[in-house]
């Protein structure tokens, strides 16, 4: 893989900034971002005063514990424009989720909180290795979705040539790559898997491609999904973490030099980890629940937001923010069989092992008589089916069945990988 490590002078000030001129940034943006937040938006006055605390409060970026957790469910309640801190009319794009588990989120962003997004998936991309004068395939979806725009707005800041070709159309997707020779690809890390899929049944050598970079979110994966990407296309595979309710992608993200966590952009994003019972804080390096507050957003100033996303905090290394580790799961996806713990990406990482087997898989979630029963949907050969639940089983500690099956029986993600299908109330 070609060496896409920056060189003296790439790096902003504040990426190299001391830790106490960091802190010291994020307790004056701390400050201004409860105020704002508390003086427009009737949630938070009400969820404020309810808990006994006011923005004056805050002496100390420890004192933001005192604060109130804000969830999911309340930006549900506050449908479509409740928690929105300026007029509507000052309001240039809004983004929302699909809505398919319930009321859909809505976002919104200032003329100014756009400039923000730019400049922080700007700081990502450049942290991912590529430079100014690439050519970025941007297979993310566009729409209300957050990624395919949120990256095509930084991209064009930074002065890459951005191809907008959002998701779908599998066999156009590599020609385009071929075609206009791409040096970069951001796209969800299933996807990818089926673009490597396309190559190879278009008899074209993956590794001969012209991608350098492929910058990988949106859904967790394993850094066994990484050496599998990097190893067929002979690039670098980086991670990058976002969620709409923060800002969408570039949040965090690895550097080419490192890989060794998600750096977190902590001058507009303030992370703490939490125990996901509790509520309680824990001390960087603790494994628990990610929680964000907005720094600098103006429209959609966010206190608190507890992500259901679990990572540890890490000290920084190639740059001195600090770095979230790759997301293992989401509290949410957590599935428990018979007392134990099993997240998707826990069943991708044994999968991985098993080179037999296509790096495609579905979990379905059945009842067997009156105990839960995880059937694990793959594809390939049966013995390398039992090799791949003899692992889970001394790995993981659960009897999962293994049904392999033929090629493309196991479907496709265009986005988002569905990796849980529950089928338990169904039988």
């Amino acid at each position: 893989m070609k060496d896409l490590s920056p060189k003296p002078g790439d790096l902003s000030a504040i990426e190299t900034a001391s830790r106490d001129e960091i802190e010291a940034l994020q307790l004056e943006r701390m400050r201004w971002s409860l105020t704002h937040a508390y003086t427009n938006v009737p949630h938070y006055k009400q969820s404020f005063d309810a808990a006994g605390v006011h923005p004056d409060d805050l002496k100390s970026l420890a004192d933001l514990a005192r604060f109130p957790f804000t969830v999911k469910t309340d930006l549900r309640s506050n449908y479509p424009f409740g928690l929105f801190a300026v007029p509507r009319s000052q309001i240039n794009r809004i983004h929302a989720s699909s809505g398919t588990t319930g009321q859909p989120t809505v976002v919104g962003y200032t003329k100014a909180d756009l400039a923000m997004w730019d400049e922080v998936m700007e700081r990502s991309l450049r942290a991912s290795g590529l430079r100014a004068g690439d050519l970025l395939h941007n297979a993310y979806g566009y729409g209300l979705f957050t990624g395919g725009l949120g990256v095509h707005g930084g991209a064009e800041k930074m002065g890459l040539t951005v191809v907008p070709v959002s998701g779908g159309m599998t066999e156009r997707q590599v020609r385009l790559i071929e075609d206009f020779q791409a040096t970069g690809i951001t796209v969800t890390p299933s996807y990818m898997l089926s673009i490597l899929d396309e190559y190879r049944r278009q008899g074209l050598d993956p590794r001969k491609s012209p991608l350098e970079v492929g910058i990988f979110g949106a859904e967790p994966w394993t850094n066994a999904m990484r050496e599998e990407v990097e190893q067929s296309f002979d690039m670098h595979a980086v991670d990058i973490y976002g969620l709409s309710e923060v800002m969408g992608p570039g949040v965090s993200c690895e550097c080419v030099e490192s890989k060794d966590g998600l750096h977190i952009w902590e001058d507009h994003f303030y992370p703490e980890i939490i125990d996901p019972e509790t509520g309680a804080v824990l001390p960087d390096g603790a494994l628990g629940e990610l929680v964000f507050t907005s720094l600098s957003k103006e429209a959609f100033a966010i206190i608190r937001y507890r992500t259901r996303d679990l990572t540890r905090l890490l000290p920084g290394t190639a740059r001195s923010m600090r770095r979230m580790e790759k997301v293992t799961g989401r509290s949410d996806d957590m599935m428990i069989l018979r007392g134990v713990n099993v997240f998707p990406t826990q069943i991708e990482e044994q999968l991985m092992k098993v080179p037999q087997l296509a790096a495609h898989f579905q979990i379905e979630l059945v009842k067997k008589g009156p105990m839960d029963h995880m059937i694990v949907h793959v594809e390939g050969d049966s013995a390398a089916g039992d090799t791949l639940a003899t692992l889970i089983k001394a790995n993981i500690g659960i009897t999962a069945e293994v049904r392999a099956g033929a090629d493309n029986s196991v479907a496709r993600s265009q986005g988002k990988a569905v990796r849980v299908i529950d089928n338990r109330a169904a039988r």
